[in-house]
């Protein structure tokens, strides 16, 4: 299977899908923030100084997957017809899961848009909490799965089900 994102002599372009039917779709993505024991105790009971960490995160998060074609080269600006943020907090591991889920009615996914929302909604809680915590980690972004299109249902295997709680 030849690159998609390629014409014949190799230069990049965006796709063509005015062709394509508009079907529903949907993509789930999460991804982690480690952080200190006293961070967390911070983030859950609002003592950090910026304010409500998760709140604020929730809505970076949803304004970044909102602009995934102007961060993202080539993406198609998509008429996104839900985006949802949720975190799970993880006390005994000091992780905040934050999951993302996107829809649209359209003719490419929204996969990007999804790991875009979590990829913002982890660094703005990096950003509010880095003044108490430098050393955090984010990591484990990944797609946990998605429908609709061309190329149907995938569940990524390595991924397991996500879980919000916030």
């Amino acid at each position: 299977m030849g690159f998609t994102h390629f014409d014949g002599q190799g230069n990049a372009w965006m796709v063509d899908v005015g062709e394509k039917a508009d079907t529903k779709r949907e993509a789930v993505a999460k991804g982690s923030i480690f952080m200190s024991r006293e961070c967390l105790r911070m983030v859950l009971e609002g003592d950090m100084k910026k304010g409500d960490v998760l709140g604020v995160a929730r809505i970076a998060g949803i304004m970044g997957a909102k602009r995934t074609s102007e961060l993202i080269p080539l993406c198609h600006i998509l008429n996104l017809t839900k985006l949802e943020i949720g975190f799970t907090v993880r006390e005994e591991s000091c992780e905040i899961e934050a999951v993302c889920t996107a829809r649209t009615t359209g003719k490419t996914g929204v996969e990007m848009e999804a790991l875009t929302g979590v990829s913002v909604a982890l660094l703005t809680i990096y950003d509010m909490c880095k003044a108490v915590d430098k050393t955090m980690e984010i990591g484990g972004i990944c797609l946990v799965k998605k429908s609709g299109g061309k190329s149907g249902d995938f569940a990524n295997p390595k991924a397991g089900a996500p879980k919000t709680g916030i």
